[in-house]
C-alpha cells in the first residue's frame, strides 16, 4: 500500500490515485484524533524548546523522504505541539473550535480546489456564493439593490468597505475619479472616525491606500466601552467646520476586546447630518442575527451602508470566512477590471457571472461552501442556541467575577468575551497567564486604562458552568 501513496501525484479518475487519496486523507486523521489524549489546548512547551524541535525537521532534503516517514515527523513534531482549538481550555482570542460539516466542507474545497475568479473555474461554487450572499443581504436587512462577496477576513472586508466608500465618496463631492487618475490632491483631509478601540485594520487600511494613520480619528469611549456618540458628534462636526472630509464613520458590534456594540442608530444620525457614510465592522458581534434572545444588541445594523461579517469567530467556521456585504451593491464596482484571459465581457452578456469584478482578491477559495452547509445542516435555530450559549456562559463568568472580592471586571459583556484582573497587581496577572499556558490552558492578556487584564473569550459551546468555577478557582491560588 506505501507504494500507492509515494508514486501518486494528484487526484485523477485512476483507481490507484482514488485509493492514495483515501490512504491519506484515512492515516492523517487516524494521526489527528490519536492526538486528542486530553482536553489541554496546548502541550506547554516553550518557544525557545519548540523551535529546536522544529528545527531538527529540516527543509528541502534532495530526495524525498516518502509518505510514511513525512506522516510519522507530524505525528512526533507537528500535531502533538499544535493548538487544540476544540479545547474547552483555549480562550484567548476570537479564534474558534470549528463545526464538524465545516471541516467536511473543507475537504471538497481543497479536494476540487476551485478558484471563485471566474465562472468557468468555479461554475457551481460561483451560483453558490452569489446564493449565500443574496441570503446574507436579506437576513441582515438589506434590500435588492445590496451585494457582496467573500473575503479572507474581517481586516480584508472592512479595507474593501473603506476602498468602496473612499472612491464613491470622493465621486459624489469631488467629481473625482479615484480608479483612474489617483487621489484628489487635497485627499489628506479625508477623515475615517472609529471608536479608540476598534480593530487595528482600520489604521493598516488607512495606511495602505496612503492616506495614512493621522486619517483615523479615534473617537472616546464610554464606561461600557461604546463609542461616547455625544462626544463624537463633536469632534466629527468640529473637523467638518475646520475643513476636513469626514467620509467615513465605522461603528464596532464586538469590539475585540470587550465584545461592546456601539450605539449604530446614533451613529448613523452623525453620519447623515456630516454626509458620511457608515459602516459597521460586526465581524464578532454579527453571529447575533442568529438569535432570537439577544439578536436586538445589534440595534438596526441594516441601517449601515456596509456590514463586515465573519464566520471563523462566532459562526465556529475554519478559518478563512468572511464576507462584506453592502447596501448598494454597485460601489463594488470599484474593484472592476476587465481581462481577456479572465472576465470577458461577452461572457457576462450571456449570463456567466465573474466574481473577480467585486473582489480585492483574485485567486480565492470556495469558502461560501462552509456556509452553506453548515446553514443548511443546522438551520437559524441551532445556530441561536450556539450563540446563545456563548453570551450565556460570559454573563455567567462575569456575575462570579463581580461577586468575588478578589477579581476587577470592569465592562459588562455583552457577546461572549470578559476582560477581568485579579487585583494582585500587574505582574501576577501576567504571571498567572504564562502559568496557565504551561498547563496547557491558553488565556488571552491586554490593557485597560493602563492596567494590565486578563481575558476570556468564550466560543466553544462544549464549555460548562464547572469548567469556568474549576478555571476561577485555579486562577485564584495561582495568584497566592
Amino acid at each position: 500500500m506505501q507504494n500507492i501513496l509515494d508514486n501518486a501525484t494528484v487526484l485523477s479518475v485512476g483507481e490507484n490515485d482514488k485509493k492514495a487519496l483515501r490512504m491519506a486523507i484515512e492515516e492523517t486523521l487516524d494521526a489527528i484524533l490519536a492526538s486528542i489524549k486530553d482536553d489541554s489546548a496546548f502541550s506547554g512547551m516553550n518557544p525557545y524548546a519548540l523551535r529546536a524541535e522544529v528545527e531538527k525537521l529540516g527543509f528541502l532534503s534532495e530526495e524525498g523522504t516518502g509518505w510514511e516517514e513525512t506522516l510519522e515527523s507530524v505525528k512526533k513534531t507537528i500535531l502533538p505541539n499544535m493548538l487544540f482549538t476544540w479545547s474547552s481550555q483555549y480562550m484567548p482570542h476570537l479564534h474558534s473550535p470549528a463545526l464538524i460539516e465545516s471541516i467536511a466542507a473543507e475537504l471538497i474545497i481543497s479536494v476540487y480546489n476551485n478558484s471563485m475568479d471566474s465562472w468557468d473555474q468555479s461554475p457551481v461554487a460561483t451560483e453558490i456564493e452569489e446564493a449565500m450572499i443574496h441570503g446574507l443581504c436579506r437576513l441582515f436587512g438589506y434590500g435588492e439593490d445590496s451585494g457582496g462577496t467573500f473575503t479572507s477576513g474581517g481586516s480584508q472586508s472592512n479595507m474593501s468597505a473603506l476602498i468602496a466608500l473612499r472612491d464613491r465618496y470622493i465621486e459624489r463631492n469631488l467629481s473625482w475619479d479615484v480608479k483612474k487618475k489617483g487621489l484628489p490632491y487635497d485627499y489628506n483631509k479625508l477623515r475615517i472616525y472609529t471608536s479608540e478601540i476598534a480593530h487595528f485594520s482600520f489604521q493598516k487600511s488607512a495606511h495602505i491606500l496612503g492616506l495614512g494613520y493621522d486619517s483615523v480619528v479615534l473617537l472616546p469611549i464610554d464606561d461600557k466601552a461604546r463609542i461616547d456618540a455625544g462626544k463624537a458628534r463633536e469632534i466629527i462636526m468640529r473637523d467638518k467646520e475646520n475643513g476636513y472630509m469626514p467620509f467615513l464613520i465605522v461603528a464596532t458590534a464586538g469590539t475585540t476586546d470587550f465584545g461592546s456594540i456601539d450605539d449604530i442608530a446614533s451613529l448613523h444620525a452623525i453620519a447623515d447630518e456630516c454626509g458620511a457614510f457608515l459602516h459597521v465592522d460586526a465581524a464578532y458581534g454579527s453571529g447575533l442575527m442568529m438569535s432570537d434572545r439577544y439578536r436586538e444588541r445589534l440595534g438596526d445594523i441594516s441601517a449601515a451602508d456596509s456590514i463586515t461579517v465573519d464566520f471563523h469567530k462566532m459562526f465556529l467556521l475554519p478559518i478563512s470566512c468572511s464576507a462584506i456585504l453592502v447596501k448598494d451593491r454597485t460601489i463594488l464596482d470599484c474593484f472592476l477590471i476587465h481581462a481577456d484571459y479572465l472576465n470577458r465581457e461577452e461572457d457576462e452578456e450571456d449570463g456567466y457571472i465573474n466574481l473577480v469584478g467585486k473582489s480585492m482578491q483574485t485567486t480565492r477559495r470556495f469558502d461560501a461552501l462552509k456556509v452553506y452547509m453548515s446553514f443548511r445542516m443546522r438551520g437559524r435555530h441551532g445556530f441561536g442556541k450556539i450563540m446563545d450559549r456563548a453570551v450565556e456562559n460570559a454573563s455567567y463568568f462575569y456575575s462570579r467575577l463581580i461577586a468575588d472580592g478578589d477579581f476587577f471586571a470592569p465592562v459588562k459583556p455583552e457577546l461572549s468575551s470578559v476582560v477581568f484582573a485579579h487585583r494582585s497587581g500587574d505582574d501576577s496577572n501576567k504571571a498567572i497567564r504564562r502559568k496557565l499556558l504551561e498547563r496547557g490552558t491558553v488565556i488571552g492578556q491586554t490593557v485597560y486604562q493602563g492596567r494590565v487584564m486578563l481575558k476570556f473569550t468564550l466560543l466553544n459551546p462544549h464549555l460548562t458552568h464547572e469548567r469556568i468555577d474549576s478555571l476561577i478557582d485555579e486562577i485564584k491560588k495561582l495568584a497566592e
